[in-house]
């Protein structure tokens, strides 16, 4: 894992072997997801999808012969076993990531939602299933967890997503506001797009407050790295409104050694809190 993504400085508060495992997680994931966004030529995406189907099953299965092919998979599989990882997840991400091969406009919100519980929820209630915990509320602060943080990024890369021929922003929002395609392709911060960009960060905070106030205080200690990779998502989110919801001039980012600084606040927070 690249110290470069956000979730680096979150997992370093992970003992080694649990660590080992979210990377595990991580880079099947990741694979999962390059299989549409950066397919090699003359292999579709939907095929490469399907491969990652078999890989899955492959992972899971206890037939004699049957393994893993790829890295990934083999990385992935025993750490299956030793965390007893929920297979639905997974496979909600490959039905979450196929999405991107049919669907490229979201109607309403509730549409969205579906969306983001499939790529960003579904990874979170495999990671607490590492982290640990003891209340099952623990799973509901994964999925509102994963939603604020999607939103986040689909808020960060309305520019990258529109060349790329998607706009996850609902239609109905740009209906409210009297926002058009060609309005967010022009990258002009207007009256109408700002209004419309604080309405999709207000939306985001909500959920971050949502995951807040259903993180169980007994588990707080054991999903530490989901706080910190929370906190440095909702970092980004108030970069884009201290920058005037102007996400098309620039990619947002939080810089690496506030990353780190973020991470070692929330650390010492949970190891001093009685």
């Amino acid at each position: 894992m690249s110290r470069d993504t956000s979730f680096y400085y979150s997992f370093l508060v992970l003992p080694p072997r649990k660590r080992s495992a979210i990377v595990a997680v991580w880079d099947f994931c990741r694979a999962v997801d390059d299989a549409v966004d950066e397919t090699p030529v003359g292999t579709s995406a939907d095929v490469r999808l399907s491969l990652w189907r078999d890989e899955l099953a492959a992972c899971y299965s206890d037939a004699p012969g049957v393994a893993p092919r790829t890295t990934q998979g083999r990385n992935l599989r025993p750490c299956i076993r030793e965390f007893a990882l929920p297979r639905r997840p997974f496979e909600d991400l490959i039905e979450g990531v196929e999405m991107d091969l049919a669907r490229v406009r979201y109607e309403t919100f509730d549409a969205l939602a579906g969306y983001c519980r499939r790529v960003a929820s579904a990874v979170g209630l495999v990671c607490v299933e590492i982290f640990g915990y003891e209340d099952s509320a623990a799973r509901s602060y994964a999925v509102d967890l994963g939603i604020a943080l999607q939103l986040t990024n689909i808020i960060r890369d309305v520019a990258a997503d529109l060349r790329n021929g998607r706009v996850y922003l609902p239609a109905e929002d740009l209906a409210r506001f009297q926002v058009t395609e060609d309005d967010l392709r022009a990258g002009r911060v207007t009256p109408a797009v700002r209004g419309l960009m604080r309405y999709e960060c207000e939306r985001a905070r909500s959920y971050y407050a949502k995951a807040a106030a259903t993180l169980p205080p007994a588990d707080r200690r054991s999903l530490l790295a989901a706080e910190i990779m929370g906190a440095i998502y909702f970092e980004i989110l108030r970069s884009i409104e201290r920058n005037g919801y102007d996400v098309f001039s620039t990619r947002i980012r939080v810089p690496r050694p506030y990353r780190a600084v973020i991470a070692l606040r929330l650390w010492a927070r949970a190891m001093f809190r009685n």
